[in-house]
């Protein structure tokens, strides 16, 4: 089934959903001057904002800093990915054959780009009200079954360090990849002594897995 079809999208502009799919690596084997980058940071924006509107209407008693902890619960990588892949949107991913190179990781960023992207050309196709419409159908349901897409490792973390008094502190041990899709090694330090190491595709996501890992090794997994 195409895309138009299974979303039940009129429009008459495809090309733009045709960006939205699009990634660097096929624009630049196929010489062509687009790609999803822009309709990915606008999505990014629409996705906060309409998740902000549901929050600050659903909670009118939480304060600023509840509802942001709650919004980055809906709107972080994790979440991303599972979105997309509930949506399918994976399937109409343009990506070179001859990009050889991506990691799991890059493979996952990808995926989670799809979601922003292709929200990002319904906001310019359609509206903002269609926007909304399409997250009330497909997200807001999550939000109120309070299902957990993000977990906070490193407040846990500073919170085993303040009750035993060790200082936690976390170190970049490597990062690689082109500027605009890095991948980054950290490790969660206790008193300078390396007690886990993660990956991901920022320095704060690196650091969360970081703290994963020292939690497991610490046995104070919670999860």
């Amino acid at each position: 089934m195409n895309l138009f079809e299974k979303f039940d999208i009129e429009t008459d502009n495809k090309h733009l959903y045709e960006i939205a799919f699009t990634h660097a690596s096929y624009s630049t084997y196929h010489g062509l001057d687009y790609n999803y980058e822009r309709l990915e940071f606008l999505g990014d924006s629409v996705l906060s904002l309409i998740v902000s509107e549901y929050l600050f209407n659903k909670y009118p008693e939480y304060e600023e800093g509840q509802l942001t902890k709650i919004r980055s619960n809906f709107v972080c990588q994790n979440a991303l990915i599972y979105y997309s892949h509930k949506l399918g949107l994976q399937e109409y991913l343009k990506v070179s054959h001859e990009e050889k190179s991506l990691t799991k990781n890059e493979v996952l960023s990808i995926t989670a780009d799809l979601f922003e992207s292709f929200l990002g050309a319904m906001f310019i196709d359609k509206g903002m009200e269609y926007a909304k419409d399409f997250i009330a159908n497909n997200i807001f349901k999550y939000i109120d079954q309070k299902r957990v897409f993000f977990e906070d490792y490193k407040s846990q973390m500073k919170e085993y360090g303040d009750a035993n008094e060790v200082t936690i502190s976390y170190e970049v041990l490597k990062e690689y990849g082109v500027p605009h899709d890095k991948t980054f090694i950290m490790a969660c330090l206790i008193d300078g002594k390396e007690m886990g190491v993660g990956r991901g595709k920022n320095k704060k996501e690196a650091e969360q897995a970081a703290a994963k890992g020292a939690m497991r090794k610490l046995k104070i997994w919670r999860k």
